[in-house]
């Protein structure tokens, strides 16, 4: 990503990561953006009220790259992800896409959002059109000629096995089929950059497979993908850079292996988030749970085996 400097562990509240040098300043207007970034978050942060959710956010995603965003339930990758996106404007701080401010000018922010592709839970959806309409009205409001629109709606429609669902409305598709025809309507424009908030959740294995394999190809061909996830094992299977958030900051960034640090990201995570393990002798209860109906059953067959 950078040049490799190994600053102070999470536990002295510093990052383990692969830095620039000019990490820890804001990314100013009018500063030069770097030219094989993808996305470059300066300083960013949020809080509402007294609560802090992130701060600091220091991220250099490069062009071409499968990258990995992970953290607890609750750590900040969603907030960090509506901040790069132009979705929630930040307190402090700057993201770049493609070389664009999404916080600068109304020219520069809409260059920024034309770039990427985005697949985020809890963002409005037109649900009571149709699959095949959703597409359609998205493909015209990016701007492309209905045949394309057409091809393209069709060719996504196949590959995501919602073909025959098409003309259902989305309001009535599975939750799995809603998370495919939103990455439908991501992938709809051909976007530089796909922006993907835990795209295999509510997925079935098979569309996980096929979902697996676009995105596969679409890094191939030189697309960016950045996905956020709290499955340590997709991450690592799909991934090539991964940036770990916890504690609401980031605590390491770089290439899979320079973050795995010759373990596995589980252990690594574990590592840098902390771990709870049970204390001793808590739940004892639970122990033998199932002896009680194994112990039942054969009472039962031993007062059958009396009355015969």
């Amino acid at each position: 990503m950078v040049d490799p400097t190994v600053s102070a562990g999470p536990a002295s509240g510093g990052r383990s990561s692969v830095q620039s040098e000019s990490s820890a300043s804001h990314l100013r207007s009018g500063a030069e953006p770097h030219p094989h970034a993808a996305l470059q978050l300066q300083g960013l942060g949020k809080s509402y009220g007294d609560k802090v959710v992130v701060r600091d956010i220091n991220l250099r995603v490069p062009r071409g790259s499968f990258y990995g965003l992970v953290g607890p339930n609750g750590s900040g990758k969603t907030t960090t992800v509506l901040m790069a996106t132009g979705l929630l404007r930040p307190d402090t701080g700057t993201a770049l896409v493609c070389g664009h401010n999404v916080w600068g000018s109304t020219a520069e922010a809409n260059a920024a959002k034309a770039a990427y592709g985005l697949l985020a839970d809890g963002l409005p959806v037109f649900d009571r059109l149709s699959g095949q309409e959703y597409l359609h009205y998205l493909g015209l409001l990016r701007g492309i000629d209905e045949p394309t629109v057409a091809q393209r709606s069709r060719e996504l429609l196949d590959a995501l096995d919602l073909a025959d669902s098409s003309s259902k409305l989305i309001v009535d598709y599975s939750a799995g089929m809603t998370k495919k025809i939103l990455l439908a309507g991501a992938l709809l424009h051909r976007p530089d950059i796909l922006i993907l908030d835990e795209p295999f959740e509510a997925v079935d294995p098979v569309s996980a497979t096929t979902i697996r394999e676009i995105l596969q190809a679409y890094v191939a061909s030189s697309g960016t993908v950045i996905m956020s996830s709290h499955v340590m094992e997709t991450v690592e299977a799909l991934c090539d850079h991964v940036a770990v958030i916890g504690k609401n900051q980031v605590l390491a960034d770089g290439t899979l292996d320079e973050v795995r640090a010759g373990s596995s990201l589980s252990e690594r995570f574990v590592e840098l988030v902390g771990g709870r393990h049970l204390a001793e002798g808590s739940l004892e209860w639970l122990a033998g749970a199932g002896q009680k109906s194994s112990s039942a059953d054969d009472a039962s067959d031993s007062n059958k085996g009396a009355q015969q």
